[in-house]
């Protein structure tokens, strides 16, 4: 079993690597079921989720739809791994091949999962490996693994931590010229090779698809621990799309500064009571966990969605699970996110650096109507 500093959804991997590897399970033994795993390891339904679709992709496992999820075997391209995930092609001596270090929070979403597909779209046959590591979001953690990959790897694509100060590491990398690109953040005032998704103009699709619907009380939250230039860029389109209507600004609608973490649907929580006590006809939530937690509590209530409640999430929750495939969501492109960061990092490695060093792509977000948002009712 991994240690408890990797991300649960590998720990999840792991521990079921390990039980068919060593033969404990066998070919078409049936395994646990989602609720059993999410009980044995106490994580959400989306981290199980994740854990069994790498599993199923990897090989290890197959569904059948309504009897379960059954073991396949022990796939011919496994070797097993430590901490360091290398992202290869067995056929191909890497020891000879230059690679490209990845550097990420952790992976526990469908958008962390899209993002990194994305940039091993464009990588995988580019001639170069992937190295991946986790910072598990501590900018100290950070700072150590590019001190530790810069001489290493032909060049860096990093998924920077939440914090409130830039990490002197990146700074130095820009001063250095040294090949690297930023992906889902940029650095306010700070010319830097990035790609992410128009943040504000992503919240001011939320607000004017709920404002149409008749909303005119709408919550926006967020659980990042730190304030991070994402969330504020979204925060500050919420607040121009509201003004563009002639709305006044209810600070008591910014759910966005949460004493205590969101960890499961507890009745204390401060989210929990502001929507037991109806603040709020809709909700903004600022990623897909946060969103299946309001949905959480509004079910646990007695509420419905979308007749008593809206929801609109940043981010597909869960593509593949029925129970919560049906947000109404903004879809930031993260594949493409992920591919052109990895095309991007390409050319600034074999191209023209100075011109390619301070390019930032921005990419365009849609607003993906399903059954989570719907016109305010008159309350009962």
């Amino acid at each position: 079993m991994s240690t408890d500093r990797e991300p649960l959804y590998i720990q999840i991997q792991n521990h079921f690597k390990e039980l068919i590897s060593s033969r404990k399970l066998q070919e078409d033994d049936k395994i646990p079921t989602e609720k059993e795993i999410l009980e044995q390891f106490n994580v959400s339904r989306i981290t199980v989720a994740n854990a069994l679709n790498e599993l199923a992709r990897e090989g290890w496992i197959y569904r059948i739809p309504g009897r379960g999820t059954f073991v396949k075997g022990i796939p011919e391209t496994y070797i097993p791994t430590a901490k360091t995930v290398a992202v290869q092609t067995p056929s191909v001596n890497h020891s000879e091949r230059p690679k490209i270090g990845l550097i990420f929070p952790f992976v526990d979403d469908f958008f962390a999962i899209r993002l990194i597909r994305g940039i091993t779209s464009v990588l995988e046959n580019s001639g170069y490996a992937l190295l991946m590591m986790f910072s598990f979001n501590s900018k100290e953690r950070e700072k150590e693994i590019i001190r530790d990959l810069k001489d290493k790897v032909a060049g860096l694509i990093i998924f920077p931590v939440d914090a409130e100060v830039y990490n002197e590491e990146i700074i130095t990398l820009k001063m250095t010229d040294y090949p690297f690109v930023l992906i889902d953040r940029y650095l306010p005032g700070v010319e830097t090779n990035t790609v992410y998704s128009d943040s504000a103009l992503a919240a001011k699709l939320a607000v004017d698809h709920l404002w149409g619907l008749g909303h005119r009380n709408i919550a926006i939250c967020s659980d990042s621990p730190q304030p991070t230039v994402s969330v504020e860029d979204r925060v500050n389109g919420y607040i121009s799309a509201l003004r563009d209507k002639g709305e006044m600004i209810n600070p008591a609608l910014f759910l966005t500064d949460f004493a205590s973490p969101l960890s499961s649907v507890n009745p204390e929580h401060p989210l929990y009571r502001f929507i037991k006590n109806r603040m709020a006809t809709a909700y903004i939530a600022l990623n897909g966990n946060l969103g299946v937690h309001i949905l959480s509590i509004a079910k646990r209530e007695g509420l419905r969605v979308p007749e008593d409640l809206s929801i609109v999430t940043f981010d597909n929750p869960s593509p593949m699970m029925d129970e919560l495939s049906l947000f109404t969501y903004i879809d930031q492109n993260e594949g493409e996110i992920g591919a052109r960061a990895g095309e991007l990092i390409m050319d600034t490695i074999k191209g023209n650096r100075t011109q390619l060093k301070n390019s930032r792509v921005v990419l365009e977000p849609r607003l993906v109507v399903k059954q989570t948002s719907g016109p305010v009712l008159p309350q009962e």
